[in-house]
């Protein structure tokens, strides 16, 4: 099956446990990855027959940037909620990272990945 990908997408948004994290706010990057046929796009160069990633795009700055969520996994479930209910698609995998999680110690980002099919 055909992909779309939406790689390294980066929002400012307020979610966390921390009252902090919810009021000050910080760097998350999502990615979306949807399943779908590709082949009458690419046959008729058709944009209604695909999926529009500046939709998508659009779509998931919504969710990240809008109403706080404690946790990352909800913020991921509403992203894969609202692909599957709004795009053609047969599943979707989104990953949420948070880089600045506020922990002790050096790493790259904590992160939930979570894959949603109809």
């Amino acid at each position: 099956m055909d992909r779309i990908i939406l790689k390294g997408m980066q929002f400012y948004g307020r979610h966390g446990v921390l009252p902090a994290e919810q009021e000050l706010g910080q760097r998350f990057e999502v990615d979306v990855e949807m399943t779908l046929n590709l082949r009458p796009a690419g046959r008729t160069d058709d944009l209604e027959k695909t999926v529009s990633y500046a939709d998508v795009y659009r779509l998931t700055e919504e969710i990240v940037t809008g109403p706080p969520c404690r946790l990352i996994e909800a913020v991921a479930e509403k992203i894969a909620t609202a692909v599957l209910e709004r795009f053609a698609v047969q599943d979707v995998i989104v990953r949420v990272q948070k880089p600045g999680a506020p922990l002790p110690g050096r790493f790259d980002y904590m992160a939930v990945q979570i894959e949603r099919r109809r």
